[in-house]
């Protein structure tokens, strides 16, 4: 019972502390570093601000609705689509010339960052969806409906 919902809670907070804290943090303290780089794809540097405030507020609420299994399923999708979303903005490695030749390269490096962000988003699909897909029919029908992550042993008669 309390190891279950410990083991969970940790397994969430492994999956989200990239986020909170670390890159909303990240954004926090290096507010200026973030809107620069928000600016190499942004038409005007009030958007690139815009795109760091959005990401910071992502990067906050999401983590903290998946750990308290507060709306956890429509966190998980928005995390999910956020991960895709920076891999397709930022980690280019096909635009890199460098990538298509052998031996490391900026490229190289952009693949891997890119299928990570991707690997991240397929987690958090399965906090939305399930292990085995039976919440896709619960999210569909009701998108705020949580996981109840914590309550092993009311289901369990524990």
């Amino acid at each position: 019972m309390f190891v279950h919902d410990a083991a969970v809670f940790l397994i969430r907070l492994g999956l989200v502390a990239l986020f909170f804290p670390a890159s909303a943090l990240d954004k926090i303290f290096n507010f200026q570093a973030a809107v620069s780089q928000a600016a190499t794809i942004s038409a005007s540097r009030v958007m690139a601000v815009g795109m760091i405030f959005v990401g910071i507020a992502i990067e906050i609420l999401m983590p903290v609705a998946i750990l308290t299994g507060i709306c956890d399923r429509l966190a998980a999708l928005v995390l999910s689509i956020y991960c895709v979303a920076t891999a397709l903005l930022f980690k280019q490695f096909w635009r890199s010339a460098a990538f298509w030749k052998s031996g490391s390269s900026r490229g190289r490096d952009l693949f891997w960052d890119f299928l990570k962000n991707v690997a991240v988003a397929s987690g958090f699909l399965l906090i939305t969806a399930g292990v085995d897909g039976a919440g896709i029919g619960p999210f569909c029908v009701d998108p705020l409906v949580s996981s109840h992550p914590y309550i092993w042993s009311l289901r369990h008669g524990g």
